[in-house]
């Protein structure tokens, strides 16, 4: 059975195939087309950028980095405590987020862990942000 979509009848009453694009059968070979724009990060670039950046958005880690930064050397977590009206394991919690954002890192010595600042985060933390610039 042929279908009328592809029927195409002239003047005379001969009929033949259509050359003209139906509106139900196309006839022509469609292109994928990509997004106009795109993304420059991939998902998990992104992911690990966010993490970064949500560490450094809080005024209690904000200050902390503040406290590590002055100090060439490492800052005992007993030192940081005492510096904050917050409790212990409120600054450690804030230690820890910094921890796994690479911001900082500690050394343990006997009971006591020694932080400091990774300015190598604290560079790529600036290149995020200027890259949005």
């Amino acid at each position: 059975m042929v279908s009328m979509n592809h029927m195409n009848v002239d003047r005379n009453g001969t009929s033949g195939p259509s050359t003209t694009v139906g509106v139900l059968n196309r006839q022509t070979a469609l292109t994928p087309i990509g997004p106009k724009f795109a993304p420059a990060l991939t998902e998990d670039e992104a992911v690990a950028q966010a993490r970064l950046l949500k560490a450094l958005a809080d005024p209690t880690r904000l200050r902390i980095l503040s406290l590590l930064s002055r100090h060439e050397g490492e800052v005992c977590v007993f030192e940081i405590v005492e510096s904050f009206t917050l409790e212990q394991p409120t600054i450690s919690h804030h230690l820890r987020i910094l921890r796994d954002a690479g911001l900082v890192d500690c050394r343990k010595k006997g009971l006591w862990a020694y932080y400091y600042v990774r300015r190598e985060a604290l560079n790529r933390a600036q290149e995020i942000i200027n890259a949005l610039a």
